[in-house]
């Protein structure tokens, strides 16, 4: 067979695919053979992960391998299988098209994993197969018999148990191949449907300029695709093409035929006699596995939201607990590099600019590193070891209530610690609406980076005393509790108004329990931290830049105190401009500088409301900037920072979109700046109306 123009190039290394389940080791296996020789992004045009990496025949030789996203089936319904079906049918000119193709799939659920084989299988390329999890099938009673089912297919097949690293070897060794035989396992298509598909093909190869393996598999994949371009961002078919096939579709429907589900009986049909000589029951009488007895209590009504209660409990604690010292580390390393740099320069806009701008910005992102890497270790080991699905599927009732299915509480948990994480992982919700929906809410999910302001506002409610352990960690859970609420309520509003839709019927795989790789969580967690400090650092370093010129330009006297300066800075006209919009939840002019400025990322209120009240102590003692706060003013003598415009405050807090990457992220994620303007005006309208609420009907009554 002829591969497309595009890949064919002198001397060109073999291109592997690795093709699977979700949940099958296909990542495993990807990270074993590449290490840390892999390049992370986005398919361009999509918001689908690309891992491309390079391993090394037993030669010594490189090959491009390709980690492409989980699928069921070639059919797509989402855009993670869109994009493996497209990248594997050479659709997509910005990605190789895969000369060679590595199939992963789970030995404990063969026959369910074969059916994305059978399709690729279709593709005439050069296959390798690996039977994974070895170890699980034996546990579920099978036996496997690799060899018959080398011999059926007529392609390489190895047995791997990819957690253990067993099979690295003979699959490193079956890839150094120059001589991959193609597959030679034929079935046959359905009489009903089998003219269609000559017809179909002959236009593909005719109209689309396909391959003819190409055109014979594609046509197989148009008539079981409920709508072929819903979820492609590729090259369309041609007129002729679509014509031919909305005829047939037309004629079938009008016969009462199921062209679709004859489809896919005929291929399980296939699938079951490829099993049938080389998959036996060796043990009729299997006891109830691990899984399904830890399921017993997980999945339970009642037990499992104890588990998850429990789980999250640990997760939190060990985000605010565990991440103090190195948080502690980094913020000493940020000072002694700050001291280095005033200590080396002279006085003056440059330094400031560094040490100020530059130095305080990138620490201020930093900072939170420590927090962010237990996040995904957590997540990363409660996914490797399978309980994130449970997790999920126990949540699905809740979420169904808000029009959301159990897919969307792990990007919400995310969100916890940040909402760009949170953002992304929404990645995985095959329906549109509904990711578009998590992401709009997603921010509400009070982050790492509110924490500061929390503290602040916490420690400044009572004048001249210390804030009651209690009323500490009840305003905290309150806080939390209203962002999590708002979310929910928005998630109602927009599933019955906006983004109208069914509420969403959740079919989600429970993969085995396993003992998890650390390794593989290991370098999860890297990547995801390099993403979070490329994409948020980068952003957060400008801004931080610019909200320093804006409070050192223009320049007061010489003589005049630092809040003067600030008084008469572009920053505090700023400040002045929005005191008549703000003055009615009970801020000022002062508080709007910190509104502003924490545009940028909500921790810096804390550091700008210590300039603007020329608060110069260390700054992790907030003893001085809460008496400061509590000493501060209005002109007429009234006190600033009462209880109830602490309470006020964090309020607003909670529901405005106070984030410049948050909003960088959600235009990248849905490739437009609507959202991201429509989430900032949604979000910041109704904290202003709450605040507004709240103030005012506190000050009402009194307080």
């Amino acid at each position: 067979m002829s591969l497309p123009a595009h890949v064919k190039t002198a001397n060109r290394k073999p291109v592997y695919a690795f093709v699977g389940n979700p949940n099958c080791g296909k990542s495993t296996l990807f990270n074993a053979l590449t290490g840390l020789k892999q390049k992370v992004g986005n398919y361009p045009g999509v918001t689908v992960e690309r891992k491309i990496g390079t391993a090394y025949s037993q030669h010594g030789q490189p090959m491009t391998v390709i980690d492409l996203p989980g699928a069921y089936s070639l059919a797509a319904r989402s855009p993670d299988e869109a994009v493996t079906r497209d990248v594997l049918l050479g659709r997509r000119t910005d990605t190789e098209m895969p000369d060679r193709i590595v199939c992963i799939v789970d030995g404990s659920n063969l026959e369910r994993n074969l059916y994305l084989v059978h399709q690729i299988l279709d593709l005439g390329r050069p296959i390798i197969l690996v039977v994974n999890m070895m170890d699980l099938a034996t546990k579920a009673g099978l036996e496997i018999r690799v060899n018959q089912l080398e011999k059926q297919l007529g392609i390489p097949v190895i047995a791997a148990q990819a957690a253990r690293g067993q099979g690295v070897i003979e699959l490193k060794l079956a890839m150094s191949r120059q001589d991959l035989p193609l597959p030679r396992h034929r079935w046959d298509i359905p009489a009903e449907i089998s003219s269609a598909v000559s017809e179909i093909q002959a236009s593909l190869q005719n109209f689309d300029h396909k391959p003819p393996l190409i055109a014979r598999a594609e046509s197989l994949l148009l008539l079981t695709d409920q709508d072929p371009l819903r979820v492609s961002g590729s090259q369309p078919i041609s007129p002729q093409t679509s014509k031919i096939l909305q005829n047939w579709k037309t004629t079938w429907e009008k016969a009462g035929t199921d062209w679709a589900g004859t489809l896919v009986a005929a291929r399980y049909d296939a699938i079951g006699k490829l099993t049938a000589d080389s998959v036996h029951q060796v043990d009729t009488f299997v006891a109830q596995n691990t899984s399904d007895r830890i399921d017993a209590i997980t999945t339970h009504g009642l037990w499992g939201w104890a588990v998850l209660g429990a789980l999250m409990t640990a997760l939190f604690l060990s985000i605010f607990t565990l991440a103090e010292y190195p948080m502690g580390l980094i913020e000493a390393t940020v000072v002694t590099l700050s001291d280095a740099v005033k200590g080396a320069m002279p006085a003056g806009d440059l330094r400031d600019l560094i040490t100020d701008g530059a130095i305080a910005g990138v620490g201020g992102v930093v900072i939170f590193l420590p927090q962010i890497l237990i996040l995904f270790f957590f997540i990363g080991l409660l996914e490797s070891t399978g309980y994130m699905a449970r997790a999920a599927f126990i949540m699905d009732r809740l979420m169904g209530k808000v029009g959301l299915n159990g897919k969307s509480f792990i990007p919400l948990l995310s969100s916890y610690a940040c909402a760009i994480p949170g953002i992304m992982a929404t990645r995985t919700i095959e329906d549109p609406k509904d990711r578009l929906v998590t992401i709009l809410v997603a921010p509400f999910m009070s982050c790492s980076a509110r924490l500061p302001v929390y503290l602040l506002m916490i420690a400044a409610l009572v004048p001249n005393g210390e804030v009651p352990l209690l009323t500490k960690v009840g305003l905290m859970l309150l806080m939390y509790a209203l962002g999590t609420f708002g979310a929910f309520g928005f998630a109602w509003l927009f599933k019955r108004t906006l983004l109208k839709g069914e509420p969403p019927l959740m079919i989600m795989e429970l993969p085995p329990y396993r003992m998890p790789k650390i390794k593989d969580v290991t370098l999860h967690m890297i990547e995801r931290a390099g993403l979070f400090l490329k994409r948020a650092g980068t952003i957060i370093l400008a801004i931080s830049i610019v909200l320093w010129a804006l409070t050192a330009f223009p320049k007061a006297r010489e003589e005049a105190t630092a809040a003067e300066q600030i008084a008469q800075s572009y920053a505090g006209q700023a400040g002045k401009l929005i005191e008549p919009v703000i003055k009615p939840l009970g801020f000022n002019w002062e508080i709007g500088i910190g509104l502003i400025s924490s545009f940028a990322a909500r921790e810096v209120f804390v550091s700008s409301m210590s300039v603007v009240f020329n608060v110069e102590e260390d700054e992790e003692d907030t003893t001085p900037l809460r008496e400061a706060l509590q000493n501060s003013r209005w002109p007429d003598g009234r006190p600033l920072f009462t209880p109830l415009v602490c309470l006020t405050l964090m309020i607003f807090y909670v529901f405005a979109m106070q984030c410049i990457s948050t909003v960088a992220i959600v235009k990248r994620e849905t490739n437009s700046w609507k959202w991201p303007l429509f989430q900032i005006g949604y979000q910041t309208g109704f904290a202003w109306l709450l605040c507004l609420a709240v103030f005012q009907i506190g000050s009402a009554l009194g307080y």
